[in-house]
């Protein structure tokens, strides 16, 4: 049977053309296709106003992305051949890029699946569902990936704000399996204990994988701050790598508690420390109390989620970077990233230069970075790229 016909404005077909995946519910041309006769999660053809097809999405009328592309084919069959196709090509690049099974396995749009983040923790997998539409079919889903992985457990990890907007639950859940008592990953040499069904996001954050190494590659003989430690994926391998004294700050007592379990795993337990502070309140007491730091890691969580929270975020991120410059150790480092789409790698530059000149400090770039290669970057989908770090060297004024 056909799938239902959503058509699109005069007009509207341009960025789909160009490759993106999403409609969103202004484009629609509400008198020939009224979004109000679709159900929220339903298959529907997309066609442009002149008649021509641009292929077959899921829809939502009740979200302002309100469609997304999951072929160009018409009236795709969205079963588990469908799900197994494309999970299959994720894993194989994931595969030549990583010899052990700790990755992000699909990153929504770019591996073609929009709603879907999936990262694997060796036989266990972390399932982020985003948009009813794959909700709707996330048996078919899960029994694809049985047959592709055979994991011990597969994770619902429902707890997300994207979910309430889509009118889903929030009650995350094992779907498949038993999940271990412990579950341990791997990386950058050292070994991590994550809390699935408690922790952030799927648990654990893969993306600056490649940022974390750069930072341990120097940290020998230093002393390191790491704010938003979060379970300790930037300080363990700096304690690793011969850092002298690594602090961790952050927020939550459950990750900390985390982050000492990881250091004891890791035998660096004897140079961290963990702190439980507002990293505001922590950088201003520092400060008074003349703490200086070799290493600084800032990579707060998103502060800019909505572009319309812009001003307030980027203000946050800047009085964030003064405060840090300001414990920096003569000749220090500073690592800052920021993980909000919306705020763009230009800002993040202009927003360092800025906070260097008006402390009076020499601050140059000498490497930077962004997510990893487990989260690939679709370039049709500009939202697909979000993460930014620069590593900055910090000396006296010229």
């Amino acid at each position: 049977m056909a799938h239902p016909e959503l058509f699109l404005k005069k007009n509207e077909d341009i960025r789909l053309r160009k490759g993106h995946l999403w409609v969103f519910s202004n484009e629609v041309d509400s008198k020939r296709s009224p979004l109000e006769g679709f159900t929220a999660g339903d298959l529907v053809h997309i066609i442009s106003s002149d008649g021509k097809n641009m292929g077959t999405a899921y829809v939502n009328p009740n979200t302002l992305v309100c469609a997304r592309l999951l072929s160009r084919k018409a009236n795709l069959k969205c079963g588990i051949n469908f799900f197994k196709d494309r999970i299959a090509t994720a894993l194989q690049l994931r595969e030549k890029l990583f010899d052990k099974p700790y990755y992000r396995l699909i990153f929504g749009e770019s591996d073609g699946l929009p709603g879907l983040v999936i990262d694997r923790f060796g036989d266990v997998l972390s399932v982020q569902i985003t948009t009813a539409g794959i909700e709707q079919r996330k048996d078919t889903l899960v029994a694809a990936l049985v047959e592709l992985l055979s994991p011990v457990a597969i994770v619902l990890k429902n707890d997300n704000s994207h979910r309430s907007q889509e009118g889903l639950g929030l009650e995350s859940e094992v779907i498949y399996g038993t999940l271990p008592d412990n579950v341990i990953i791997e990386e950058n040499g050292a070994q991590f204990k994550i809390d699935i069904l408690n922790g952030q996001k799927t648990g654990w954050f893969y993306d600056h994988r490649a940022s974390r190494a750069v930072v341990a590659g120097f940290a020998k003989g230093q002393r390191v701050l790491d704010l938003f430690s979060y379970t300790g994926a930037w300080g363990v391998p700096a304690a690793l790598a011969g850092a002298t004294d690594v602090i961790c700050v952050d927020g939550s007592e459950a990750a900390l508690n985390l982050a000492l379990e990881n250091a004891k795993l890791n035998n660096t337990v004897d140079n961290m420390q963990f702190i439980r502070s507002d990293v505001f309140e922590f950088l201003k007491q520092a400060r008074l109390d003349n703490e200086l730091y070799d290493i600084i890691i800032l990579d707060p969580p998103a502060l800019v989620k909505r572009k319309k929270d812009f001003k307030l975020g980027y203000e946050a991120y800047r009085r964030l970077n003064h405060l840090a410059l300001q414990v920096l150790a003569k000749n220090g480092i500073l690592v800052s990233a920021s993980c909000s789409h919306h705020l763009s790698r230009e800002n993040l530059h202009e927003l360092l230069r800025s906070s260097g000149k008006h402390i009076d400090r020499h601050l140059v770039f000498f490497a930077s970075g962004g997510q990893g290669p487990d989260h690939p970057i679709d370039p049709a989908a500009p939202e697909t790229e979000y993460l930014k770090t620069f590593f900055c060297s910090v000396s006296s004024s010229l």
